[in-house]
């Protein structure tokens, strides 16, 4: 560790180009002006200065300098002995368009709940379905990483999902719920082997014994939209329904709802909340009047 007296003017200039330094030096100042408490801030309340940073600065370069001399400051308080965590060393600004998400669009989990009481004629299916869609209304898992599962990765003895990363999406280890734990065990020993006609180690297999296919599952969910006639039920809705649902009836906090989703970006995972807009109003204004 570094002394506890080094300023952190000397840590920029011992560990930053002269300019870069200087210019570092400025945003943290007036950063600190600002938020006076700033030392002790968690994860949550970075992610929410920049969503003000970025009502107040359209440039996405600018929010991103900004971020970067923050990122400094922590380093800075980590280096001196001052915290032992970095709040917001995993925070990264993503460049692109920001779509926002219709929530009102979006199932409560009581109604996704629905979606499992719902009948198959023929019971292998019935037991090949539950554990389909119990995946996607509890893990919030995506078709794309419904197809890929292993059996393997089903680990009924820690009641566990082990979820592969994609181009997309981070890696994750998740809960199943108890209720999943006797379907899970009855579909892998009883139900998967009569329905198994290659040699596959997928976990989830069609009636004709093959691996799940993405349309496969679409035309699984796609039936059920009758429930929900004024609403598009399909396996995206499903999984948004999921996160937004860890928010906005669960109240889970930010960093926990990215890990359960494997989002990449915070700011992914932040389009998922219901703002409330009086009260982000009122940040803004106090803190960037305009």
């Amino acid at each position: 560790h570094m002394k506890r007296t080094t300023t952190i003017k000397e840590y920029l200039y011992q560990h930053l180009a002269p300019q870069s330094a200087d210019n570092y030096l400025y945003t943290i100042t007036n950063f600190l002006k600002l938020h006076p408490k700033a030392k002790r801030y968690k994860y949550q309340q970075l992610v929410d200065h920049l969503a003000d940073l970025r009502q107040k600065y359209p440039n996405i370069q600018t929010c991103i300098r900004i971020l970067s001399a923050l990122k400094k400051y922590y380093d800075f308080l980590v280096a001196t002995g001052q915290r032992t965590d970095h709040p917001c060393q995993k925070l990264t600004l993503k460049k692109g368009s920001d779509r926002s998400i219709q929530l009102q669009d979006l199932f409560t989990s009581t109604e996704l709940e629905m979606l499992m009481k719902r009948e198959n004629r023929y019971r292998h299916l019935d037991d090949r379905n539950k554990v389909l869609i119990s995946l996607m209304i509890y893990q919030g898992l995506t078709s794309d990483e419904l197809i890929r599962l292993e059996v393997k990765n089903i680990d009924l003895d820690s009641g566990e999902v082990y979820v592969k990363a994609s181009s997309k999406l981070e890696r994750r280890t998740l809960p199943l719920k108890a209720s999943q734990i006797l379907l899970f065990e009855r579909y892998i020993h009883e139900t998967r082997p009569k329905l198994k006609r290659c040699n596959t180690e997928k976990l989830i297999l069609t009636k004709l014994g093959k691996p799940i296919t993405v349309d496969s599952i679409n035309a699984m969910v796609e039936p059920l939209g009758s429930l929900f006639p004024d609403r598009k039920l399909n396996p995206r809705a499903i999984r948004m329904s999921v996160i937004s649902s860890c928010f906005n009836e669960k109240k889970m906090r930010l960093e926990d709802v990215q890990m359960f989703a494997g989002h990449k970006w915070p700011g992914t995972t932040e389009k998922y909340l219901k703002k409330d807009s009086g009260k982000q109003r009122e940040l803004i204004n106090r803190f960037f009047p305009l």
